[in-house]
């Protein structure tokens, strides 16, 4: 099933795809009857629509969100963003059904996969009210590094996906959401909100996950999580955090402040 949206190429048809697939893992659930896990071939590559073109981060025109222009590209940037997120979600399913979890596990990354899905389809909708559409802007050709990077590492995948690139989201969606409240566009700021609150819970399951690891087999979390995004993560971490959110996910300031690239403020 996994694999099954991994190789997806539309949009659309990705996030209709994960979004039955959860559906039908949570009726086995609660029916008592759990899914078998099985194993696969993850693509180490999904499959992708022929557009967006997929650009060097250095070359994704900047443009400024006051405008009409601007907003679209922001969303555009966003439903990217959420795309990606449906396969990491999926591709951790799938690439790593051979380390043992608890079901608990499938259960919170199907989940996200789900709401990921939902998340993109909210996002194309507000582009297509605004007269565009999902691919009509060139994207980062970025954003499945982290992947590739952590394909043999489970707890390097933990680490730097959710702990770090998800949990940036927390940082900077509560700006995004102000300038579609000052733009009055309703539909963007209502689907942001959503996107907000669900995305603290994939940050939770991404902590939750490392620190089992952790556990389990003995190891001190925060240096080790210290020492993987280090390796694999190619930046320091900026600030500003949104610390109370964060928090809420299960990651303390000493986890993210010593990878920054500036110190934290004191408190007065």
């Amino acid at each position: 099933m996994a694999v099954d949206v991994l190789n997806t190429a539309d949009g659309r048809a990705k996030t209709a795809l994960a979004r039955q697939h959860a559906a039908t893992w949570f009726a086995a659930r609660d029916a008592g009857t759990p899914l078998e896990i099985g194993t696969a071939s993850p693509p180490m590559h999904p499959a992708r629509p022929a557009a967006p073109e997929l650009l060097s981060p250095r070359d994704v025109p900047r443009r400024k969100p006051g405008s009409e222009k601007g907003r679209i590209a922001l969303l555009h940037a966003v439903a990217h963003i959420e795309l990606n997120a449906v396969d990491l979600h999926w591709d951790i399913i799938a690439r790593f059904s051979h380390v043992p979890f608890p079901l608990g596990y499938y259960d919170d990354w199907v989940r996200a996969g789900d709401e990921e899905a939902k998340h993109f389809n909210l996002v194309s909708d507000c582009l297509e009210a605004l007269g565009s559409h999902y691919g009509a802007l060139p994207a980062h050709a970025g954003m499945w590094r982290a992947a590739q990077d952590t394909a043999e590492d489970i707890m390097g995948r933990l680490a730097v996906v959710p702990m770090v690139l998800e949990a940036r989201g927390l940082d900077v969606t509560p700006g995004m959401i102000e300038i579609f409240r000052k733009a009055g566009l309703d539909d963007a700021v209502e689907a942001l909100q959503i996107i907000y609150g669900e995305e603290v819970g994939h940050v939770a399951y991404g902590s939750k996950w490392f620190h089992f690891l952790c556990g389990r087999d003995g190891i001190d979390p925060k240096p080790e999580f210290h020492r993987l995004v280090r390796h694999y993560f190619h930046s320091q971490l900026k600030p500003p955090f949104n610390e109370e959110k964060r928090a809420e996910a299960g990651i303390p300031p000493d986890f993210y402040w010593p990878l920054a690239d500036e110190t934290p403020v004191a408190k007065r």
